[in-house]
Order: C-alpha cells, then structure tokens, then sequence
C-alpha cells in the first residue's frame, strides 16, 4: 500500500481485527459479483470502497425508471444502459483504484463456471431461482465461497456457503430445485420496500471484507429479517445428505 492507500483505508486499518496484513489480502482479493440490481448496488459499492482489489460484475439486464426506487448504482442518465457497466462507471467514481471486469450477457455454462473459478468469493445479488441454482453449481464445482442474499416485499435473508467446510451446506439443500418456482423470488412480480435492497446488501458486504480479510467468524446459518417488525432471526442450516448438488 502507498500512502494514499494508507489514508483512504485508515478506518478499517485502524480496526485490529482487520489491520495492514487484512486490508492488504482485500486489496489482493477478486470478487464477482452476480447480479449489480438493489442488491449487488450496495455489495459493489461498498466492496470498492472497503478496498476489494478486482471486481467482476456480472448483470444482462439495462437500467429501467423503476430501478431507480432501489438501485443506487445508476441514475437518471443511466436509464437504458447495461446495469454492468452502469455500476462499473458508480464503483470507479467511489474509488478509480479498484479494478473492475463485466459481464454484459447472462453467465451461464462454461463462461460461468470460468468466471467463478477466477474469482476468491462469489456474491448471488440475483432475484430467480434458476440463476441462484447456477451460481451454487458452479461454485460447489469450483471450491468457491458463496454469499447469497435475497429480499422481497419486506423480507430480507442471507446466509454463507462455503465449499471448502464440509459440513458447509449449499444453496439446494436451503432450496430443493424440485419445490421453488422461478418467480419467487423476482422484485417485479412481488415488489420491495427501497431501503431494505440496501439493508440486505450492506450485510452481503460486511460478510464478504470478513472472509476476505480474515476478521471475525463467518457467518453460519440462516438469517432472515422482518422490516415490518424489525426483528431478526437465526436459524441453523445443516447440509442435506441428500442434496443433489452436494449431497455425499
């Protein structure tokens, strides 16, 4: 790190649990990003400035007015352009040291599979089953943590999923493919209160420096919230025996 890089992370260096040696594999690490909508706005955002040293950024979808309630990486000018390379232009405003790839057309197959297996960690900021079932896949086959999030109407949930724990389970034993339907999940169907894109999103992030960095534990579990009440919930998530991703 130079001295500018010095000052501008000096917040986080400043935390023990992080310190040089933390903020220095955060500035080494690579990050993709799947999905740069209400969720992966924040994620991508807040990884950049956190220092993450590369991101990918991967969204097929253009910027449309309705977006603009939730996803903070693109404005008003950024109506009909790709959400990618929307949010790409926002990260390097916030911080023109990160480097930064994307992804314009939907990952899926073998380009899938080579993206993911470039990079350190993957964040699921998608809202389809039929997306999240592909990233887990491919993760599971590259060895790669996995941080999903999700939120809808005024639910929010996350958990961790990391390949190289055992017990770790996966995405299918949380969500059997065979019992989800495609739309559940999707913001244009179900709508979403603005801020809690933000909420969820902001805590896909903070778990994200965490692995990356080595601070704290990893989160375990699920956890689910509830803006209606305010109230958060834990609950232990063991691996299916079963499960056809992971099952052994």
């Amino acid at each position: 790190m130079n001295d500018d890089d010095l000052l501008r992370y000096s917040r986080q260096i400043m935390l023990e649990q992080i310190d040089i040696a933390g903020q220095e594999r955060l500035l080494a690490s690579r990050v993709l990003v799947v999905g740069a909508g209400g969720l992966g706005s924040p994620v991508a955002l807040y990884l950049a400035a956190a220092g993450v040293g590369h991101l990918s950024l991967a969204d097929a979808d253009e910027v449309e007015v309705s977006n603009l309630q939730r996803q903070i990486a693109h404005g008003q000018a950024d109506l009909g352009r790709n959400k990618a390379e929307s949010a790409r232009e926002a990260v390097l405003a916030l911080n023109p040291g990160c480097r930064l790839a994307t992804f314009t057309e939907h990952l899926e197959g073998e380009p899938m599979l080579r993206a993911v297996a470039a990079a350190d960690l993957v964040l699921d900021c998608t809202d389809r089953f039929s997306s999240r079932y592909a990233i887990n896949a491919a993760t599971r086959t590259a060895g790669v943590p996995l941080i999903s999030g999700a939120a809808i109407r005024f639910s929010g949930q996350l958990a961790v999923f990391d390949p190289r724990d055992p017990d770790s389970p996966c995405y299918a034993c949380l969500y059997p493919p065979d019992a989800s339907g495609d739309e559940a999940l999707s913001c244009a169907e179900n709508g979403v209160v603005a801020p809690l894109v933000g909420l969820i999103g902001a805590f896909q992030a903070l778990e994200a420096i965490k692995l990356l960095s080595g601070a704290g534990t990893p989160h375990r579990g699920l956890s689910t919230f509830d803006g209606l009440t305010g109230q958060w919930r834990h609950f232990r998530l063991p691996r299916d025996p079963a499960c056809p991703v992971c099952g052994v």
